[in-house]
């Protein structure tokens, strides 16, 4: 009779890709220890609404960012990887993917300095339009351009510079 030492593994993961899941998890659990106070703008069609507040969910604000992850399985030879100097782009090889592009600016420490998503979805009533920009420590902003059939246009734009 033989026996084995070993017993069977917990399936590892392992990202093909930036952890943007992970990333942003990690900057709203920051964000919520150094609650800095935030300048939000908020406009819809061109109507705007600027507040002085304080986020009590970051997780919540930041969700847009962190559904953009392409660290799935079924998606590991589905974007291209471009480096050029402290950047790094993945760029989808499929257009009905919803995540299109993202790109990565890092400074001379490795540590990130921007980050810009770009999402689409469409379907036989309804296209989106998603344009997702992120500054540690300064801004984020989302862009987001819809058209429903039979109701029409909406342009939203959120904006959110942090004050520490």
């Amino acid at each position: 009779m033989l026996f084995s030492c070993s017993q069977p593994g917990k399936p590892i993961k392992t990202d093909t890709y930036f952890d943007l899941a992970g990333y942003f998890s990690r900057e709203a659990e920051r964000l919520s220890r150094l609650n800095p106070d935030i300048l939000k703008t908020v406009s819809r069609n061109g109507e705007q609404e600027q507040k002085k507040l304080r986020v009590t969910n970051w997780k919540n604000e930041l969700e847009l960012f962190e559904l953009s992850d392409i660290n799935k399985p079924a998606w590991r030879d589905s974007y291209s990887v471009k480096q050029s100097g402290s950047s790094v782009s993945y760029l989808s090889n499929d257009p009905k993917l919803r995540t299109r592009e993202i790109k990565i600016d890092f400074d001379d420490a490795k540590k990130v300095k921007h980050i810009l998503i770009v999402n689409k979805s469409d379907n036989a009533l309804y296209t989106s339009d998603e344009t997702l920009n992120y500054f540690p420590d300064s801004a984020y902003s989302i862009d987001k351009r819809q058209h429903v059939v039979l109701i029409g246009n909406n342009d939203y734009l959120v904006q959110g510079k942090l004050k520490f």
